[in-house]
Parts: structure tokens; C-alpha cells; sequence
């Protein structure tokens, strides 16, 4: 899967609160913006906890 199609299963509290512990900036930024700054197996980790 793409950045695009994880990103649009998982909800922006998550990314946000997973941007926060890696220090990054998530204020008035779009969820895909925080989604390419975070690694590709912490998206998938986290789109496959959202489907459950």
C-alpha cells in the first residue's frame, strides 16, 4: 500500500498523537503531511490496529 491509501484508514487523533512522540510538528498541517514524515511501518501498524 501507498502513503495515501494508510493514511486514509487511520484517524488524524492517532497520526497526531504519533507525530507528537517523534517531534513532529502537527499543527495546522494536513494529515498526509504528518503521515510522509512518519516511517512506513508505523502507518501500516497503525492502519491494521484501525481495521480491527
Amino acid at each position: 500500500m501507498n502513503i495515501e491509501e494508510l493514511t486514509k484508514k487511520i484517524n488524524m487523533k492517532l497520526l497526531k498523537e504519533e507525530g507528537k512522540k517523534r517531534g513532529i510538528r502537527t499543527s495546522c498541517v494536513k494529515k498526509i503531511d504528518i503521515a510522509k514524515k512518519l516511517p512506513k511501518e508505523v502507518l501500516e501498524e497503525m492502519a491494521s490496529k484501525a481495521n480491527k
